[in-house]
């Protein structure tokens, strides 16, 4: 029997599979993309812009699983794991600001490991959100941000496993741990100086009656 076939055959299935791989690589670069840019218009209260470009994001993770069927190892990669990760995130961020609520990875149709680390980086942008709302003034609203923050925190330390088994969540922990520092600190410094900025105005609104009488 002639060993030429049998290698051209491996030869075609091979170059086939490289082909599939680099298609796969520029759908999750694309859905990388627009996850962030969905985070962008998120902060910039273009939520529906976000929806959009989520729905976009969707569908390649869609086409991906189809891919998987006949090639199940394309989606175990570092750029597949990527895109899911700032998928679960810019998802998570779009339901808190717009409902209030969190989701579940069957919801989002995400793996469990890109939910949970996607999750641990909502934090940060939590904090991006709550220093929006303190340059408006919105104190309560910074508050409110800050206490979603620490839920996520205490609720992910909480799973002890989960930092044995998921890689890079006992760093995003620490940084969280670091950023919700300094959001408290944040929000502290702006509910004083605006309760002392008050505090002047009522005593000038008070001199100038007393001045009156």
């Amino acid at each position: 029997m002639s060993l030429k076939p049998i290698l051209g055959k491996i030869q075609r299935e091979l170059k086939e599979k490289d082909e599939v791989r680099e298609q796969v690589q520029m759908d999750m670069r694309r859905a990388t993309r627009l996850s962030k840019q969905a985070i962008l218009f998120t902060h910039q209260e273009r939520l529906g812009d976000a929806k959009k470009l989520l729905d976009e994001a969707g569908k390649l993770f869609a086409k991906l699983n189809k891919v998987a069927k006949a090639h199940p190892d394309m989606v175990y990669t570092g750029m597949v794991d990527a895109a899911y990760e700032e998928y679960a995130e810019s998802q998570t961020l779009l339901r808190l600001v717009e409902e209030n609520r969190f989701t579940s990875p069957e919801e989002l149709r995400v793996p469990s490991v890109a939910y949970v680390l996607g999750l641990g980086d909502v934090i940060g942008e939590l904090r991006r959100r709550t220093l929006d709302t303190l340059r408006k003034g919105e104190v309560k609203m910074a508050e409110n941000c800050l206490q979603i923050m620490e839920k996520i925190y205490m609720e992910l330390m909480s799973m002890d496993d989960a930092y044995m088994l998921v890689h890079g969540l006992r760093r995003k922990g620490d940084v969280a741990r670091h950023v919700i520092e300094a959001t408290r600190g944040d929000i502290t410094l702006e509910a004083r100086r605006t309760s002392l900025e008050r505090s002047i105005k009522r005593l000038e609104k008070a001199l100038k009656n007393q001045g009156k009488s």
